[in-house]
């Protein structure tokens, strides 16, 4: 089974919308089909967003965190200072907890500064993929 880091950007939209791949894997994980990881920070930063943006969404997001097991990965300070060294400042901590966790994959929206960045995959070991994607490479 593929373990996947998911980003804030994915797990909001997987809450906020219930069509498109990024739902599609949290029902993939609700079925045994692939381990979801997040961060505290990703938690927080999605509960922060849906209460500001689509507060309906609030309880749905609840829903899933109570029915996934999610994995938590938190990275400490120097992993994060260390990842900055990579990316903006914003995207370290995230890139971090990717890396400590040992994911198969980072899975991100993220086009303007984590996809299509060779670099990264090579320094953190992992592709980075979207969800779509993700997806479609479960079972490779």
């Amino acid at each position: 089974m593929k373990r996947l880091f998911i980003d804030s950007s994915v797990l909001f939209s997987a809450i906020y919308s219930s069509r498109g791949h990024a739902r599609d894997l949290l029902l993939m994980a609700t079925r045994g089909e692939v381990g979801l990881i997040l961060s505290e920070l990703v938690i927080e930063e999605v509960r922060r967003n849906l209460t500001d943006i689509a507060p309906e969404s609030v309880e749905v997001f609840h829903f899933f965190l109570n029915l996934i097991p999610f994995e938590i990965a938190n990275p400490s300070r120097e992993e994060v200072q260390e990842a900055a060294g990579y990316t903006v400042l914003k995207d370290a901590p995230i890139l971090a907890a990717a890396r400590k966790s040992q994911a198969d994959m980072l899975v991100t929206l993220d086009r303007k500064h984590l996809l299509d960045k060779p670099e990264l995959e090579n320094y953190f070991g992992m592709p980075i993929v979207t969800p779509k994607t993700a997806v479609v490479l479960r079972n490779t």
